[in-house]
Order: C-alpha cells, then sequence, then structure tokens
C-alpha cells in the first residue's frame, strides 16, 4: 500500500482489554487497509480522542471493559466528537441498547461481518 493511500483511509480506534481479541481485530482492520489505533482501555482511548490531531472515524470498542464500560466511553467520546460512529463489540450483542448513531456487533464475529459492519457504518 503506497504512503499516499494510506493517508486517505479512514482510522479506527479500537478499544478492548483483551490484548489477543484486540490484535485480531486491529489485524482484521489493517488487512482491510484502515489506518487502526490501539487502545487497551479507557484512558488510552480518551487520549486518543481527546487529540485534536488524530482524525477517528469510528471508534469500536468492547461493552464489558475495566473501569469504564463501552457505554460510558461512548458517552465520553460524544463530548469530545458529537458525531463520532461507534461500533460495540459484545458477546451479548442481542441485550444491548445502543444509542442513537451507534451500532453493535456481536461476538464472536467474523472477518466478514467485520468488514460488511463497517463499511455500513462508514459509507
Amino acid at each position: 500500500m503506497s504512503t499516499a493511500n494510506a493517508a486517505t483511509q479512514p482510522t479506527i480506534l479500537v478499544v478492548e482489554d483483551d490484548d489477543i481479541v484486540r490484535m485480531l481485530i486491529v489485524d482484521v482492520l489493517e488487512e482491510l487497509e484502515y489506518q487502526v489505533l490501539e487502545a487497551d482501555g479507557c484512558e488510552q482511548a480518551l487520549a486518543f480522542l481527546n487529540d485534536d490531531q488524530q482524525d477517528i472515524a469510528l471508534m469500536m470498542t468492547d461493552v464489558g471493559l475495566p473501569v469504564m464500560d463501552g457505554r460510558e466511553l461512548a458517552k465520553q467520546a460524544r463530548l469530545v466528537r458529537p458525531k463520532l460512529p461507534v461500533l460495540f463489540a459484545s458477546g451479548y450483542a442481542e441485550s444491548i441498547d445502543v444509542p442513537e448513531g451507534m451500532s453493535v456487533i456481536g461476538k464472536p464475529f467474523s472477518i466478514d461481518q467485520l468488514r460488511d459492519k463497517v463499511k455500513r457504518i462508514l459509507s
């Protein structure tokens, strides 16, 4: 991939406290040629979100995070970036109530499901 192309690809912030799950999600998104920022929890995610230099097109977050859960993180993110699309990942997707402008994907999900969901959100 050329660096000119890389600069035009949307950046996705992945927030997941499980290192292996985060690594897999990041690998898939990079394979799909997205730019990816990784956060292992809310503090790191909020640091990225509060950095005006970071152009983030989508935040994908686990719902069950320690300290602050994914829904609370999404609320905090929307205070800084009101229009930021949020994709929640959860093993209990069917029981999650997501605010408007936010989506959910059930764990475990396939590479195709993740690709399709991300494309739909970013289009």
